[in-house]
């Protein structure tokens, strides 16, 4: 298996991005392609003693998409960025999967204008785990779509479901439509429309509608939403998670000696605390419904979540996902034109 890296995309790159490569080359079974300026790639794969000897390999790219720019007018000017260059590498067939960093938008982009979308998906998701304790809810979509139809939301759906299954090992994934209320006929004009059309699909589990609270508490498995409202969520629910580990520290620090006495034994709690609700457990999210293998990483990904995005690349590579997906369109439309019969 052979994964291209945006090694110049990220908050922190490239320095993260490559210490993130050396640490999954020494643990993981793939091969790893940094694409980016090969000088400052090479420059911190030599703080690495070791890096010679492991399945890395430099793949120069003499362009750089910043995160102010335009995504799809970028990739078409910017031929030869890194980001670009990556995702090429996999539509050749030279790669199995792509990561970055860098500007989600961009990553949409060069995903859809690049490596095309699957036959019968009108738009790809991005699927973001969101983790809480020993729960895993899967939000669909994080903002690869602002404005969405419900034939978007249905295929959204099952692609999620999919991904849950197969990536999670959840049996039969329990579907959600976020809104506004349980009852069917609560809501905007877009999720009343979209409610019936999940419940009379074949391919999903669909549960009803989902309430924001159940995001966190372990009803559903995977939650649907368009990108705009999903990354609403998505950013409240990182900045409430800092906010929470920050506001532990600061309470503890400004307490009497015995407070103090009690935290520190209680160190080892509020560290497991903080590792379960770390985005960097998880590491990149997958852009569902595009012709190929790619993994959108949060921009300010450290070493760690790197390292964990492509695990998670690894493992929607090694599972087919894409396969499960087309074998599902192919399903909808064979149902579908039986009812027309």
């Amino acid at each position: 298996m052979k994964i291209a890296l945006d090694a110049m995309g990220g908050d922190y790159a490239p320095m993260e991005i490559v210490a993130g490569a050396v640490s999954a080359a020494r643990s993981l079974d793939c091969e790893l392609v940094l694409v980016g300026d090969e000088e400052k790639i090479y420059s911190e794969l030599y703080k690495f003693s070791d890096w010679k000897n492991l399945n890395i390999s430099v793949h120069h790219a003499s362009e750089v998409i910043e995160m102010g720019e335009h995504p799809a007018a970028a990739v078409r000017k910017k031929k030869d960025s890194s980001l670009v260059v990556a995702t090429q590498l996999v539509k050749k067939g030279e790669c199995d999967a792509v990561i970055s960093a860098g500007s989600t938008g961009a990553a949409v982009s060069a995903a859809l204008l690049i490596l095309g979308r699957i036959k019968g998906i009108a738009r790809p998701t991005i699927a973001t785990p969101i983790p809480v304790g020993s729960n895993l809810t899967l939000l669909m979509d994080s903002g690869a779509n602002v404005d969405s139809k419900p034939l978007h939301l249905v295929q959204s759906a099952m692609m999620g479901s999919l991904y849950s299954q197969y990536v999670f090992g959840v049996e039969k994934p329990r579907v959600g439509l976020l809104n506004i209320g349980e009852e069917a006929t609560k809501g905007n004009e877009q999720v009343l429309n979209t409610y019936p059309l999940l419940e009379s699909t074949t391919t999903v589990n669909f549960c009803g509608n989902a309430e924001g609270r159940d995001i966190v508490n372990g009803r559903f498995d995977v939650v649907v939403c368009d990108g705009f409202v999903g990354n609403v969520v998505l950013k409240f629910a990182e900045g409430l998670a800092k906010t929470l580990v920050k506001l532990m520290k600061q309470t503890m620090k400004n307490s009497g000696i015995m407070a103090k006495i009690g935290a520190l034994l209680l160190a080892p709690t509020f560290r497991k605390f903080a590792k379960q609700i770390d985005y960097t457990e998880y590491g990149g999210a997958p852009l569902l419904g595009v012709d190929g293998c790619c993994i959108i990483a949060h921009g300010s990904s450290n070493a760690v979540a790197i390292k964990s995005a492509i695990g998670v690349a690894c493992e929607y590579v090694k599972k087919d996902v894409n396969a499960h997906i087309r074998e599902n369109i192919l399903q909808e439309e064979m149902l579908s034109n039986d009812k027309d019969k």
